[in-house]
């Protein structure tokens, strides 16, 4: 039986007033990740964007100081598990949408998510997230998405935009392989945290990627295709559609390894 996640706000076990904040109004930022022997790969990348995000939702950032003591007081000590971050107010709302001031912090505390598996089938669907830079709380859409994907018999959705230029998938980035090289689409999306650690390991490496604009119509022209997200560093697409791709795992396993070589900073 699935455990429910601890939660604090503030430092302090969220109680029935914020639970009910939460569930009546949509309209924050998140990050989230795993925290492996104490530490976090991407920690930093992950709470420079959090801050990112507070500065254009409300206003003002969050201590980075504060999010720190507020993670290890979460922790209490463990040294695996999953967090996620979500910024909100109190003091933001439709009626006052003008608020400006430094977020709330909840914190959720969880055991770490399986990484998805390999053979993933995706299901196009024309869909742009709104504000699709911001890692934000507005998931109807994604959750719309992937339900339409998996009763069409699918795992997954991929984005498009109208011109059938691939972006993101619902809760991951996408990267396509050609010979050896990766090649990320040009569209917009979120930066993810994972995608930006795969990108500096394959530049350390010296291993040739490019960002370039991917149609659906461009699928023939490349080897493989994978997901990746702080939960999967790396997991193999064997579809698109009706469109199989020939495959390519000895890559697609570098690249999670490059991705594990990245080391775990300290909280």
């Amino acid at each position: 039986m699935a455990v429910a996640p601890e939660l604090w706000i503030d430092g302090r076990p969220a109680g029935l007033e914020d639970l009910g904040r939460q569930a009546l109004f949509n309209y924050g930022a998140l990050t989230s990740f795993r925290v492996e022997g104490g530490g976090v790969r991407g920690l930093d990348l992950h709470l420079e964007r959090l801050n990112r995000s507070a500065i254009e939702l409300f206003g003002e950032a969050v201590a980075e100081d504060r999010l720190r003591d507020q993670m290890r007081a979460a922790l209490a000590g463990r040294t695996e598990a999953w967090l996620r971050i979500s910024l909100f107010s109190g003091e933001l709302s439709l009626r006052q949408p003008d608020w400006i001031g430094a977020p709330q912090v909840m914190i959720s505390v969880s055991a770490p998510p399986s990484p998805l598996p390999d053979g993933v089938r995706l299901q196009s669907q024309t869909y742009a997230r709104e504000a699709p830079h911001l890692k934000h709380v507005a998931t109807m859409g994604l959750l719309r998405a992937r339900r339409r994907a998996r009763l069409a018999g699918y795992d997954d959705a991929l984005f498009t935009d109208d011109e059938g230029r691939i972006s993101e998938g619902s809760l991951w980035n996408i990267g396509f392989i050609r010979g050896d090289a990766v090649v990320w689409p040009d569209a917009s999306m979120l930066d993810g945290v994972a995608q930006a650690l795969i990108r500096e390991a394959l530049d350390r490496a010296g291993s040739p990627q490019r960002t370039e604009v991917v149609r659906l119509s461009d699928l023939s022209r490349f080897d493989a295709a994978f997901l990746c997200n702080s939960a999967t560093p790396a997991a193999e697409i064997v579809a698109v559609d009706a469109y199989d791709f020939p495959g390519s795992p000895g890559v697609i396993q570098r690249i999670g390894e490059h991705w594990r070589s990245q080391p775990r900073q300290k909280i």
